[in-house]
């Protein structure tokens, strides 16, 4: 992002780029800041592809054709998938492109292996935009509240970014919310974030293994049903459960490493105050069961694939067997 802004500052532009990541907030801001630096608003000379059925031979032809009445022409694609399987007639294009033309590639996903991303690397720029760590968030967070004049304390700010999650699309959605509600008062308290702010996906998955942790086994299934109420799909929840069996076997790992929580949450990338509630959770399995629970969760995505289980059944069962009181760590 900061070589993204230099570049607009100094309006000397890469003939393509590559903005790519988890944090779709980011990329759109940069998509936007460099749409606007390179050709503000002229709609004659910019061009928008989007999808993985996009037309490589009509983009070229675009690519080709000098700007109308204009210095600069854009392109700008986005989801498209060439970053992980692309033609070489794209591949070529981009290697020469025409000094009048900038093209942007927005994407989730690449695989750094791929010849188009090589072709970028070495023609032009690529920024990955991650998720942003809690204290970079919380400053963020603080310079927004700033603009409305208010004021959010310690305590109210972490239970936020637990609900809010750490997409900053969402927190920015969640903090609006959060200034209409307190209309009238500078401070934003912890009764106002439980009151107004939507939990997330990922905050229910944390409480629902939570509950399997304690063996709760009614709060896992209301949670799961929850989730399913809110239209996320049974395998996405088996994705995000999974995960995070694999960051607690990870956890249990570094501590008998003798790593503090600073430096687990530095190892694994992942908020200090999620590594807090990580060691809670992975203190109600041993490794056995941990690890046999991964098992069994990718013979249930097996058993989901080739359909000999529907995803909402097989789902359930994990949770019903890793829930049970007869599980418990001894």
């Amino acid at each position: 992002m900061k070589f993204i802004n230099e570049h607009i500052k100094s309006k000397e532009f890469k003939s393509v780029y590559l903005i790519y990541g988890e944090e779709d907030y980011l990329k759109k801001q940069s998509r936007d800041k460099l749409k606007m630096a390179i050709i503000g608003d002229d709609t004659m000379n910019y061009s928008y592809y989007e999808g993985k059925k996009i037309d490589i031979k009509g983009l070229i032809s675009t690519g080709d054709t000098m700007p109308f009445f204009a210095e600069r022409r854009l392109i700008i694609v986005e989801n498209s998938g060439l970053f992980k399987s692309a033609s070489d007639d794209i591949v070529d294009f981009i290697k020469k492109l025409p000094d009048y033309l900038n093209v942007i590639f927005i994407e989730s996903e690449v695989d750094k292996r791929n010849r188009l991303y090589k072709a970028v690397n070495e023609n032009g720029y690529i920024a990955e935009m991650k998720f942003q760590e809690v204290s970079v968030l919380s400053r963020w967070i603080a310079g927004l509240l700033r603009d409305e004049q208010k004021t959010m304390d310690r305590f109210a700010l972490e239970l936020f970014i637990t609900k809010a999650g750490t997409q900053m699309g969402n927190i920015k959605c969640e903090l609006e919310k959060l200034v209409s509600y307190t209309m009238g008062r500078d401070q934003i308290t912890i009764e106002d974030v439980d009151a107004v702010c939507t939990t997330q996906t990922t905050s229910k998955i944390f409480d629902m293994i939570t509950a399997i942790a304690m063996k709760n086994q009614k709060q896992a299934l209301d949670l799961y049903y929850d989730l399913l109420l809110l239209k996320e799909p049974p395998m996405r929840i088996m994705y995000l459960v999974i995960r995070q069996f694999n960051m607690m076997l990870q956890v249990k790992e570094l501590i008998i490493e003798r790593y503090d929580n600073a430096n687990i949450s530095k190892k694994l990338g992942v908020a200090n105050f999620l590594v807090g509630k990580y060691i809670a959770q992975s203190k109600s399995f041993s490794f056995k069961e941990i690890k046999g629970a991964l098992e069994e969760f990718a013979t249930t995505e097996h058993d989901v694939k080739t359909g000999r289980l529907d995803d909402k059944t097989g789902v359930e069962l994990v949770i019903i067997k890793y829930s049970e009181k007869k599980s418990a760590a001894k």
